[in-house]
């Protein structure tokens, strides 16, 4: 497979998402969901466990 085909694939590949994308219906919606931030993912942390990192570098 040459570097031609390569990039071939990708360009279908990306073609397909898009028009899934643009489609109504589950198929964005779920990707969407699934590229947001869990619940677990949290960028806020606890007061304390800032404190206890400071700590630990100290």
């Amino acid at each position: 497979m040459g570097i031609k085909d390569q990039f071939q694939d990708k360009a279908q590949q990306i073609e397909e998402k898009a028009r899934q994308a643009q489609k109504p219906g589950k198929g964005a919606r779920d990707e969407r969901s699934a590229r947001a931030p869990q619940p677990q993912d949290s960028p806020q942390r606890s007061f304390d466990d800032i404190r206890d990192e400071l700590d630990d570098r100290t």
